[in-house]
């Protein structure tokens, strides 16, 4: 596989992590689904979802598979009064990647990245690495690092 720009993000910071892919179903881009294929458990596979806030328009929310955002809590951390999620059709325009292979590295432009605390629990976690049929397994703190991220309670 070609290295993705999420990947080669990486290597420039020369931050260590393993490519993994895996078969797509276009019927099927859920977190769940890729963890199953990726043979790790869906709480340490992380989805990256594109959101509008009424303050400080797009962010970018990192929350495991197996849960929901928690809008109101992303409001809240992120200085906004609403947060909502941005429509699918819009997401690809602003983030240079398209659904199911949304990396928080390496967006179009630079946008906050928030993640779900639940992420230090792991030694390493899976994320997109910037399309679909594959992940990058990273350590949490690398992965911060790399996204100069903020970390909070935004899932349940």
């Amino acid at each position: 596989m070609k290295k993705t720009n999420a990947a080669r993000i990486l290597d420039h910071l020369g931050i260590p992590y393993e490519l993994k892919e895996y078969p797509v179903d276009e019927n099927d881009l859920g977190a769940e689904n890729v963890a199953h294929k990726i043979g790790m458990p869906a709480g340490q596979v992380f989805k990256t979802l594109v959101v509008s806030g009424d303050k400080t328009g797009v962010l970018l929310a990192v929350i495991p598979g197996d849960r929901e955002l928690d809008l109101k809590a992303l409001a809240s951390c992120s200085g906004n009064k609403k947060t909502d999620l941005v429509p699918l059709k819009e997401v690809q325009k602003l983030t240079g990647y398209i659904r199911g292979g949304v990396s928080p590295v390496g967006t179009k432009k630079p946008y906050p990245v928030y993640l779900d605390e639940s992420i230090q629990q792991f030694p390493f976690i899976a994320c997109s690495a910037g399309v679909r049929g594959c992940q990058f397994n990273i350590s949490p703190k690398d992965l911060i690092h790399a996204v100069q991220g903020k970390v909070f309670s935004i899932s349940r």
